[in-house]
């Protein structure tokens, strides 16, 4: 098997496939005893920016899962540093931004630096990741998307209303298209560079993005990603669009322009197809506190979820959103078993 017949590309290309392939966002992490021993030792940002410990934690689930797909081990804020903005990871809090964004002032001081050099060390590790693993299993990078990452910056960390970040796209419009021109440009760079040191597949996360009406998408958020996704079609890779929330914008972000819509399970595989066009390859869907639930449910969501897919090609089973700490390892183990020997063609 070369490369670029894993189970994982030909299904992001729409091809046949012998069986549906799987991942899971955030399949490395706070769930597995052996993410957890290396915490005792480092910090999060410290198991970001080492390449070794970043390469480790990235194949932490690869040898406990029979998964076809690796994501690279980071977080979507590690850019910001060729922003010129600071934060840190506070237990119990999550990212914080030592001095948020809130106005036309605060966006002049950005700047455009060189995540080539600035995250050198998630392009090493992607190297290193990509020379251990089985073709048969794919690279993804990632980056998060303008808004997403903008409105960390803004907030100053999560938000449940986004209040200051719709304030200030509200208000200072000249603003807003600055701090969203300065953002998809490092993320372009950096999504570039992550490509030519051997991601084999770009996943965007707009992950909050689902708090915006349509309008409001169109008008202040669709132009940045239409940028990103620009800029890296030449390479001929598989580009993923995922949020949360976003039944009501998922034709919107088909014409962001990624090859792959992600979508959470809030709406069904069948919908979400038949409103993008039953050519366009989807990930999804499952819920992810179903992992908790008892195995005859958890089988059940599973089988729903197939059902919905219906053997077509371009499908990849997948979370509606990352993997939560304290998920059942068997759980995760037996998704994957069952994902493969129920979709076997």
């Amino acid at each position: 098997m070369t490369e670029n017949d894993s189970r994982f590309l030909k299904a992001c290309r729409g091809e046949e496939v012998d069986c549906t392939p799987i991942w899971f966002m955030r399949q490395a992490g706070r769930y597995m005893q052996e993410y957890l021993k290396l915490r005792e030792k480092h910090t999060l940002l410290e198991l970001c920016t080492q390449p070794d410990l970043a390469k480790e934690v990235t194949l932490q689930p690869i040898r406990r899962f029979d998964l076809d797909a690796a994501i690279v081990f980071a977080d979507i804020l590690l850019p910001l540093k060729s922003m010129g903005v600071g934060f840190d990871f506070v237990k119990g809090q999550g990212p914080v931004i030592h001095h948020p964004v809130r106005s036309p002032e605060d966006v002049a001081k950005l700047h455009v630096g060189d995540p080539e050099e600035d995250l050198k060390c998630v392009l090493e590790t992607l190297g290193l990741v990509r020379s251990e693993l089985d073709p048969k299993i794919a690279l993804i990078g990632f980056a998060g998307a303008p808004f997403t990452v903008a409105s960390y910056m803004i907030e100053g960390g999560y938000s449940r209303n986004f209040l200051h970040t719709k304030r200030l796209m509200y208000s200072h419009p000249e603003a807003w298209q600055r701090l969203m021109e300065t953002t998809s440009e490092i993320m372009a760079r950096y999504l570039t560079a992550q490509i030519e040191a051997g991601a084999q597949a770009i996943q965007l996360f707009d992950s909050w993005v689902g708090c915006l009406e349509p309008e409001d998408y169109r008008r202040y958020v669709l132009p940045y990603s239409q940028k990103i996704f620009a800029r890296l079609k030449p390479y001929s890779v598989p580009l993923l669009h995922f949020g949360t929330g976003t039944a009501t914008l998922l034709e919107l972000m088909k014409e962001a322009g990624g090859t792959v819509m992600g979508v959470d399970w809030r709406i069904s595989l069948k919908e979400a197809r038949s409103r993008l066009g039953s050519n366009t390859p989807i990930q999804g869907n499952l819920d992810p506190v179903a992992l908790f639930a008892p195995p005859t449910y958890l089988e059940e969501k599973v089988d729903q979820v197939l059902e919905q897919a219906d053997g077509r090609p371009g499908h990849i089973f997948n979370l509606g959103h990352g993997i939560l700490p304290e998920t059942p390892v068997e759980n995760v183990e037996a998704v994957v078993e069952w994902v493969h020997a129920k979709s076997k063609r």
